[in-house]
Formats: structure tokens, C-alpha cells, sequence
């Protein structure tokens, strides 16, 4: 079977000399994946046999490490195994048998990787594989990301040689070279939908197209070119429109205005790509969240918010929409007791620098984050709190009180935004809402000498 090796070296998913993790389950295809891998002689490999036993199948489970042990050892590679408790896994994870096994092994993969410096993990995935993959994700409803199914290498590390592969080559391989390996009796248990799928969907299908997996696979292949294009533009796009650190130094903002603008097709791949940067992952993700998102970005209403599986929260807050990996952030407590002048830290991570100096010729300081106040209007202590309900206070220059609340909507300050923003009081009345608004009531009057200068450090209204 010269040719299939031939036809595995051609891939060039290897550099010469490289050192390989191997996955060798016991199963028909990693003892082939394990045996081209060992005669591909261009790239003289290192290989490192890695096998993780699920402890599903008792005895059954054993025999198959000590198998893979012995294989290993027969053609003079090195080999790690570990045991994983999979239904214990399963069961605090909740998530199935399946997916509880693919975590603890590509976990294990990687730490053996890391282990021995290889810069690639081997996976025995052929191309029957792909056409299962492609179906079991139409089945649960995927779009173009989800079809495109498995890549020859992704994530950098992982690759797979035999995913141009049938699985009829691989028997054939078998056969020709007279390998032996080792059978697992729950790959018949067609209550296990990727087992439904090989075992009873995929003949039915084969009445209409005799070459269905070849067909699937190839669909993936198309779907992937596709997928890669698509993700390029939509990177483009993400930088194009996202706003770096927005509000508090959380995580970028999308402009609403130009969002709005984009195809629909664009607006969900954008939302995908900020979820996954948010939470890690897409899981539990579908259609109808980025509709809803979607729904979000368009609405007239310039607050409003909706919440996601996984405690992600997408907000929208006067023309921008921020997505966060979290339902809410802690509110800092800002309570605070100012004695005199000094530097006062503040537990939303501002400072409040308080200093007496002669009175400016002008009070407009050019900031707002500097206030000038009247020693004899604006009395020690002062306290620092956060906004309670019905707050008010009279700002400089009016005759008449306002709700802070009001000040904040006129300020455009999202609602999440607004129990970070100190505010300052002497004799129980807010004389500054730091870093918005000075209240009249401790206005500099005359030629007072000495005046009392407040600055916010860090502030990001």
C-alpha cells in the first residue's frame, strides 16, 4: 500500500524531523494512521504514541491499553496512557458520553504534546468520519462554519492524514498489511446518534447517491474554501467596526450605526465572532440568539439588553452594542469618607486628589474631571457614595434642582455605567457629579483666597 502512503506524504502536514503525538485509540484507523505515520520516510518523524482509556468497557477498555502499548512498542516509539473517569466526567459536566471522552482526550493530547515538545497531534478522522460529522451537524441545525466539519489541520496543532481517506481504503490497508487491532462493541450501538448515522442513515442515503460519503465530504471541503474567505472578510469587518476597551475597560464595542449598515449575512457572523470572544466558545448558541441580537442592533429604543446561554449579556447603550462574558459586573462600593485634602482611592479604581490653591483666574479648569469649590459653601467632611433612587442636586448656573438620573441620560451614560460615577457631598448635598457636573450650591462667590480643587484620576465617563 505504497500509494496510500505516498498519497499521506503528498499532504506535507509535517515537517522533517518533527515530533508527533499519535492518538491510537486501538481501532482499525489509528493502527493504520500509526503505521503510515512510522513509513513515511521523508519526514524521518519522532512519534509519540498517546492513549486514553475511557473506563466505559471494564476489561474490554483495559485490553485495548495494553494493546496499544504493545503496538507501540513494536515499532520502537515512545507512549503515554491515562485513565479518565468519562461518566463521571459526563455526568458533572452534563454533557454526553461522547463529548465528556473527545474533552478529557484532546486535554490529555495536548498536555503530552506540551510534555515532549510536539508541535502536532495525529487524529485518525478519515473521510467516512466527515461525512458522519457533516450530517450529525445538519441534524442539529450548523451554518457554513458548522458543515465545513473537520479540516486536515486546525488549531494549529491538530492534523488529520486520513480525512481523503474511505474507510474502505483503510480496510484494505489492513488486509494488504496484516495488521491487527482492536474492536470496540458500542461502535454497533446505533442508540448513539453518530452510530445511527454510520450504521442505519448513511445506507438509506447511499439508495439515492451510492457515493453519499464521498459526496458529504466533499461538500465540507467546498464549504471550508468558503468558510475561509467569508472569515477573512469578517475579521475586516471586526476591526473596521469595534471600538477597542470600551466603557470601564470591557470588551469592545461595536458602533451601531455602522453595524446597522452591514448585510444581514455579515451582522450574524459579526455577532458569532464577538460571542466566541467573549465567552470562548459558541455552545448553546444558535439562530435564534443571533436573531435576537440582531432585533437588539435595530431597535429604536437606545437602551435595552438581552441575555444569552452562558451568563453572556449583549447591551445596547446609545449607539453602541457591547457584548460581555458575564450577566453583570459587581457595582464597587464608592462609599468614602474625604477628612480634608489628600489622595483618596476609590473602589472603582479612580482616585480623588483633594487640594487647597489660591483661586484660577478662570474656573473653567478645561477638564471635567477638575472642580473648584468655595471652602466656606463646601465644609469637611465630604462623603463619596454612588447613586441612590430620587437623587438630586442643583448644577452650576441653574435656579432649579435635577434628577442625577436625568444628568446621566443627557450625558448619554449607559445604565451599566452609572453606579461607577462618584458622586460628591458636603453637608449631605451633592456638590459634584465627578466627571460631569458641578453643583451650584458650593460655587466660588467673591475673592475667597484659598479654594478647594477636586480631580477624579482614571475616570472614563
Amino acid at each position: 500500500m505504497k500509494t496510500l502512503v505516498a498519497k499521506i506524504e503528498r499532504l506535507k502536514l509535517f515537517r522533517p524531523a518533527e515530533t508527533v503525538v499519535v492518538a491510537v485509540s486501538g481501532g482499525a484507523d489509528s493502527v493504520v494512521l500509526l503505521d503510515i505515520l512510522n513509513r513515511i520516510e521523508s519526514g524521518n518523524l519522532r512519534l509519540v504514541v498517546v492513549h486514553l482509556n475511557h473506563c466505559l468497557r471494564g476489561a474490554e477498555s483495559d485490553a485495548d491499553e495494553e494493546f496499544v502499548a504493545g503496538l507501540a512498542a513494536g515499532y520502537g516509539v515512545p507512549s503515554e496512557a491515562e485513565r479518565a473517569d468519562v461518566a463521571a466526567l459526563s455526568r458533572e459536566l452534563g454533557v454526553s458520553l461522547e463529548d465528556a471522552g473527545r474533552r478529557a482526550r484532546y486535554d490529555f493530547f495536548a498536555r503530552i504534546a506540551r510534555k515532549y515538545g510536539a508541535t502536532s497531534i495525529a487524529l485518525a478522522h478519515h473521510r467516512d468520519d466527515q461525512a458522519e460529522t457533516v450530517l450529525i451537524r445538519l441534524l442539529r441545525g450548523a451554518g457554513g462554519s458548522g458543515l465545513s466539519a473537520m479540516a486536515l489541520s486546525s488549531q494549529g496543532v491538530l492534523k488529520r492524514p486520513l480525512l481523503k481517506v474511505s474507510r474502505a481504503e483503510i480496510a484494505q490497508y489492513l488486509k494488504v498489511r496484516k495488521l491487527t487491532w482492536r474492536s470496540d462493541a458500542s461502535n454497533a450501538d446505533t442508540a448513539i446518534l453518530r452510530n445511527s448515522i454510520r450504521h442505519e442513515l448513511i445506507p438509506f442515503l447511499a439508495r439515492y447517491n451510492p457515493n453519499i460519503t464521498e459526496r458529504l465530504a466533499a461538500t465540507a471541503e467546498i464549504l471550508a474554501c468558503d468558510e475561509e474567505l467569508l472569515e477573512a472578510q469578517t475579521e475586516h469587518a471586526y476591526a473596521r467596526l469595534t471600538r477597542p476597551g470600551g466603557p470601564a475597560g470591557s470588551a469592545p464595542s461595536f458602533d451601531l450605526a455602522r453595524l446597522a449598515e452591514e448585510p444581514r449575512g455579515m451582522r450574524l457572523r459579526l455577532y458569532r465572532r464577538a460571542l466566541c470572544a467573549a465567552r470562548g466558545d459558541l455552545q448553546r448558541i444558535g439562530l435564534s440568539h443571533l436573531e435576537a441580537i440582531d432585533r437588539l442592533v435595530l431597535s429604536p429604543r437606545p437602551n435595552c439588553r438581552v441575555k444569552l446561554p452562558g451568563d453572556c449579556v449583549v447591551r445596547r447603550s446609545y449607539g453602541l452594542l457591547q457584548v460581555t462574558g458575564c450577566a453583570e459586573p459587581a457595582t464597587p462600593d464608592l462609599a468614602a469618607v474625604i477628612e480634608g485634602p489628600g489622595v483618596y482611592p476609590l473602589a472603582n479604581g479612580q482616585q480623588l486628589r483633594i487640594e487647597s490653591v489660591p483661586c484660577p483666574a478662570s474656573l473653567d479648569a478645561g477638564s471635567r474631571r477638575v472642580a473648584y469649590f468655595d471652602p466656606a459653601a463646601a465644609p469637611f467632611p465630604w462623603q463619596v457614595r454612588a447613586l441612590l433612587p430620587g437623587d438630586r442636586f442643583r448644577p452650576l448656573g441653574m435656579t432649579g434642582s435635577q434628577k442625577v438620573k436625568s444628568l446621566f441620560i443627557n450625558e448619554k451614560i449607559p445604565p451599566i455605567e452609572r453606579s461607577r460615577i462618584p458622586l460628591l457631598l458636603s453637608s449631605g448635598r451633592i456638590i459634584w457629579v465627578c466627571g460631569l457636573r458641578v453643583g451650584d450650591e458650593a460655587r466660588i462667590t467673591g475673592d475667597p483666597g484659598l479654594v478647594l480643587s477636586a480631580e477624579i484620576l482614571d475616570i472614563s465617563p
